[in-house]
């Protein structure tokens, strides 16, 4: 086992520290019975901190700046993104990663994602703030894209949240989760608990068709259904105008719906009672209510992440038999 890549199997929730948010919750999700992920592997903080050590200073500057001064964020962020990225990749780094991608095969694409220390917590939501690259082709490309990720640890917007938040630069470290991508017929984000209720009987999903970065990104409306004891309870199906694919060179492109298909549902009621099931699976592994990102492929959900959900009310503690039977009744309990 090498201490700077980790397959998902050989990760726990407990590796938060060498694997980051993302990947501890992956390597969780690939051991839930029943549960589809996409196999891959994460380069360890370990990785990270050697790299880091090439460009010493850079948390004592980073610590002078003032969370309002946004010009001189902007103007530190952009040099120590590029210090980070210029740092070239030690031979046996590389060949750690080039092994494991080897088991993928060579040429599968692949997901290159940030996983940072202090995100996908339950009391911190650092969601979107590092970057992500999708449909990442061909083994030279990996590297590169390892390194992108370590260096958007320090964009203006995370460095700004860090500051504002009393969050030590020092003490963020970045790992990145490298997953065989999948080419989903649609995809989107599953709540096992309302998001804008609290209830916790009631599951929503939100659907798309092509790649969930369309949903996630702001570029279409999302078709949404209710799901409460085995039931579609409400649905709500957009005009869905555009939506992103995966583009065999490389990377992803906006495309056009064609017209008979934007106001086709993304999801049969079956398919997302089926997902609804899944999602409680996972929120009975980790114990708490979650936001699971999945893709449909054929008629097979893939769960590509799944964290927990930060927004909701707590369940307010029995005080008495009344309080207790009103506070279940509120929070759909």
């Amino acid at each position: 086992m090498s201490r700077y890549v980790l397959a998902f199997q050989e990760i726990d929730q407990t590796q938060i520290g060498l694997v980051g948010g993302k990947g501890a919750h992956l390597g969780e999700l690939s051991r839930i019975e029943g549960i589809r992920v996409p196999p891959g592997f994460c380069v360890t903080t370990d990785a990270f901190q050697r790299i880091m050590a090439e460009a010493p200073a850079i948390d004592d500057r980073l610590s002078h700046l003032k969370p309002d001064d946004r010009e001189a964020i902007r103007a530190l962020s952009a040099d120590v993104r590029r210090t980070v990225e210029a740092i070239s990749m030690p031979d046996d780094l590389a060949d750690a990663i080039a092994r494991s991608l080897a088991r993928l095969g060579e040429q599968a694409a692949c997901a290159v994602r940030s996983s940072a220390t202090a995100e996908d917590l339950p009391a911190a939501s650092f969601a979107g703030q590092q970057d992500t690259y999708l449909n990442v082709v061909g083994p030279a490309a990996i590297p590169q894209h390892v390194s992108r990720c370590w260096a958007s640890l320090f964009t203006e917007r995370a460095v700004t949240y860090r500051l504002r938040n009393g969050f030590d630069h020092g003490k963020v470290h970045m790992a990145v989760v490298v997953q065989q991508m999948v080419f989903p017929r649609a995809a989107g984000i599953l709540f096992t608990a309302d998001p804008v209720t609290g209830n916790r009987k009631v599951a929503s999903v939100e659907a798309s068709f092509g790649l969930g970065e369309a949903l996630v990104s702001g570029l279409v409306n999302a078709d949404v259904y209710k799901v409460r004891d085995g039931e579609v309870i409400a649905k709500a199906v957009a005009t869905k105008q555009r939506a992103i694919y995966a583009w065999p060179a490389g990377g992803t492109r906006e495309q056009a719906i064609e017209p008979e298909r934007r106001q086709q549902p993304a999801l049969t009621d079956a398919q997302v009672v089926r997902l609804a099931q899944l999602g409680r699976r996972i929120e009975a592994h980790f114990g708490r209510p979650q936001d699971v990102e999945w893709c449909l492929v054929d008629d097979d959900f893939h769960i590509v992440q799944s964290r927990p959900i930060t927004t909701l009310f707590p369940i307010p503690p029995p005080a008495t038999e009344r309080t207790t039977s009103t506070s279940r009744s509120a929070m759909g309990r």
